[in-house]
């Protein structure tokens, strides 16, 4: 029983997003996807228009945003007026955290580069990028 109608079971919503069932429940557990209620076979069920939010949760995901920021653009938009500026903060704040991550990649990138480019010659000491993973981290 995959479609009973108008409400999607947890599987059909799962195959309909693109997601694993268990990412659902997950979902669920965090509120930000809600069954609508429960078939007949204790099944739960969720209206269709749940596979477009799913989407959006996955896609905010894959630009950066936590599930605490999406539970937060959920409840921006769920109100008669978006106020441009509140959405604004949320997607600035993003940015300043994607830059200093992006400076931190270059940063251990660099790192890594001169890493490997100290040869390893003496077989008996193991190579510079082992020995830099071994020590205390600075």
């Amino acid at each position: 029983m995959a479609d009973t109608g108008a409400h999607l079971t947890i599987g059909a919503l799962a195959r309909a997003a693109g997601v694993a069932i268990s990412t659902l429940r997950f979902y669920e557990r965090r509120r930000l996807v809600l069954p609508v209620g429960r078939s007949s076979g204790d099944y739960r069920l969720y209206a269709r228009s749940e596979v477009a939010r799913v989407r959006f949760i996955k896609r905010a995901q894959e630009l950066g945003f936590t599930l605490a920021d999406v539970a937060l653009l959920f409840r921006l938009s769920s109100g008669k007026t978006l106020e441009r500026s509140q959405l604004d903060s949320v997607g600035n704040t993003k940015l300043v955290e994607l830059d200093a991550r992006i400076r931190d990649l270059r940063r251990v990138r660099r790192g890594l580069a001169r890493l490997l480019a100290q040869p390893c010659v003496d077989l008996t000491q193991p190579c510079p990028v082992v020995t830099s993973l071994d020590g205390p981290r600075r």
